[in-house]
């Protein structure tokens, strides 16, 4: 009878290799979705004041994903932003349906 513990063979052994890693700072995002790719653009914002007309979003990224690594990606944020908010508090993004939504699902 095979141990609990043992590794199952079709299991991978994932090695995050950080030598070629950048930092990158965001404060602005939006998400693009087609039939075999989602697209989600990183950037910064450098408005100072709330309520401007225009604001301007540098652009510092894309990142393109099949639609299944977004989902997973989707699944992950979802899970730390759990955590984060169990730990530190419920964070407030200014949009009353969030809140509303974020309340069913506690429910």
């Amino acid at each position: 009878m095979a141990e609990n513990n043992e590794k199952n063979e079709s299991q991978s052994t994932v090695v995050w290799n950080d030598t070629n890693m950048k930092n990158l700072y965001a404060n602005a995002t939006n998400v693009i979705a087609g039939r075999e790719e989602v697209i989600m653009l990183l950037g910064v914002n450098n408005a100072w004041q709330m309520g401007q007309e225009k604001v301007n979003v540098d652009i510092a990224e894309r990142v393109m994903m099949t639609p299944f690594t977004a989902k997973r990606l989707a699944i992950m944020l979802s899970a730390t932003l759990r955590a984060y908010e169990a730990k530190y508090g419920t964070i407030d993004i200014g949009l009353p349906n969030a809140a509303a939504n974020n309340e069913a699902k506690k429910a």
